[in-house]
C-alpha cells in the first residue's frame, strides 16, 4: 500500500489535478451552457449589385426583437430605419415579426433591402449600356 501512495506523489505538480479536466466543458453554475453568449452575431448588409460585403452586429439576446434589429442594423450601416422596405435572411426568407427574429442563430447572413426615394420600389441601379465604357479608344490603335 506503501507503494500506491508513493506512486501518487511521484505524479509532476500540475499534469493532473483531480476533478479539473481541460478537455470537458465547466459548468457556471447558473443552469445554462458556458458556451451560451449574451449577444446573438448577425452578418447584415445592404441589398446593392455592387457591393456584396456584410458587416457584424451584435444583438442583446434579451432585447430580441424586429424593431431592435433594425434599429441597430440602421444604426451600424448608417441609415435610416425609415428607408428600409424589408429585412431578408438570406437566401430567400422575409423576416416579418418577432417570432422570426427570435428564431435567428449566430452568423447568420441578414440583408436589408431599401426603398428608392421613399416609394415601395427596390433601390437597385444598374448602368445601362452607354453609361459602361465599351469600347476601348487605346486597343483600337493597337496593329498587330
Amino acid at each position: 500500500m506503501a507503494e500506491s501512495q508513493q506512486d501518487v506523489s511521484e505524479k509532476p505538480a500540475g499534469e493532473y489535478k483531480q476533478g479539473l479536466d481541460p478537455q470537458l466543458p465547466t459548468d457556471p453554475g447558473d443552469g445554462r451552457p458556458e458556451n451560451t453568449c449574451v449577444e446573438l452575431v448577425l452578418k447584415v448588409r445592404i441589398q446593392s449589385p455592387r457591393e456584396n460585403d456584410f458587416i457584424e452586429v451584435e444583438l442583446n439576446r434579451e432585447e430580441l426583437s424586429y424593431q431592435n434589429l433594425l434599429k441597430v442594423s440602421c444604426c451600424e450601416l448608417g441609415i435610416e430605419p425609415e428607408q428600409v422596405k424589408t429585412i431578408r435572411k438570406l437566401p430567400n426568407t422575409l423576416l416579418r415579426k418577432d417570432k422570426d427574429i427570435l428564431r435567428l442563430r449566430d452568423f447568420q447572413e441578414i440583408e436589408l433591402i431599401l426603398m428608392k426615394n421613399g416609394s415601395s420600389e427596390l433601390e437597385e441601379y444598374t448602368p445601362s449600356l452607354i453609361e459602361k465604357p465599351c469600347y476601348n479608344s487605346n486597343a483600337a490603335k493597337l496593329t498587330y
